[in-house]
């Protein structure tokens, strides 16, 4: 099997990994750990796992004027980016969360004008309000009455907080990616989430009563600290030694995908005439806006 190969199957793995994630998280919070509980342990597993695998990459040394790019890319992807995505999906529900998460390409080509003034041409304007319309339409229309689901609007609102700031930590992380080997930026990156987060996690980090957690919660945590978080970046990692960013961009397609059929199959979450329209808008625009512009011959 050709590296190629298995970079595609790292990369489609990691989208089925976020796919399930989506309702595999939501069974845990709020009945048996808080979302900001929740983060805390997902960002303190994944940093312990990125320092215990850390030797093995090349031993370099992070320059003193990187530090404060680190830092807010720290806040950003694994602070303020976490933490509305798991708040939110503590309020709103799994099909909501996997079509709202596909939003970020188009945060990041309107971030990409407003700050490296990067153009928007007709196509990917279009593809910007066709998103952003569906985004909306979710987040004015989606309401349900759901004892599991107790602010759906305010929840779906958050995913853009969160896909708005996971989008700028990728302008922002693009640098230090370039320079820096990924597991040795990773550990700073996620031992910066273990400092941001602590204070602001940890009276949701000692509420959580251990002892009485059934087993498939147990494996629900964990499927979140090894699969979603440390597993999807290893697995990306690889992808991007071997395929264009762009292709690997292409999978966000299969997510909501992913995340619709195993919240059906479970029983989790049900399909609605505005969730329909909500996703074919949010991912038609998606696609128009990340859809690269072949020049005039």
């Amino acid at each position: 099997m050709s590296n190629r190969t298995l970079a595609l199957l790292a990369a489609l793995t990691a989208t089925i990994i976020y796919g399930l994630n989506h309702t595999i998280a939501k069974e845990v919070m709020p009945t048996y750990i808080k979302p900001f509980g929740f983060i805390f342990l997902r960002v303190f597993g994944a940093a312990i796992l990125f320092w215990c695998i850390a030797p093995f990459a090349p031993k370099q040394k992070i320059e003193t004027k990187d530090w404060g790019r680190i830092v807010i890319c720290g806040v950003m992807g694994m602070v303020i980016n976490m933490l509305a995505f798991f708040k939110g999906l503590q309020l709103s529900t799994p099909i909501n969360s996997a079509v709202l998460v596909t939003i970020t390409p188009i945060i990041v080509v309107i971030l990409s004008a407003l700050f490296i003034k990067e153009k928007i041409t007709l196509q990917k304007g279009f593809g910007v309000f066709l998103g952003l319309v569906g985004a909306l339409t979710l987040i004015l229309f989606g309401a349900e009455i759901r004892s599991d689901a107790p602010n759906i609007p305010l929840g779906n609102f958050l995913f853009i907080i969160n896909a708005t700031f996971y989008g700028s930590y990728l302008i922002l992380v693009k640098k230090l990616i370039e320079k820096y080997h990924p597991f040795v930026l990773l550990k700073w990156l996620f031992t910066v989430g273990v400092l941001v987060n602590l204070p602001i996690t940890f009276s949701e980090v000692i509420e959580i009563q251990w002892s009485v957690l059934p087993l498939n919660i147990i494996g629900a945590i964990v499927f979140v600290i090894l699969g979603t978080t440390f597993g999807t970046y290893l697995l990306n990692a690889f992808a991007l030694t071997q395929l264009k960013a762009t292709t690997i961009g292409a999978f966000v397609y299969l997510q909501p995908l992913v995340g619709v059929l195993f919240a059906l199959l479970t029983g989790k979450d049900a399909l609605t005439s505005i969730k329909v329209v909500a996703m074919v808008l949010v991912l038609f625009g998606v696609y128009l806006a990340s859809k690269r512009v072949k020049p005039n011959p």
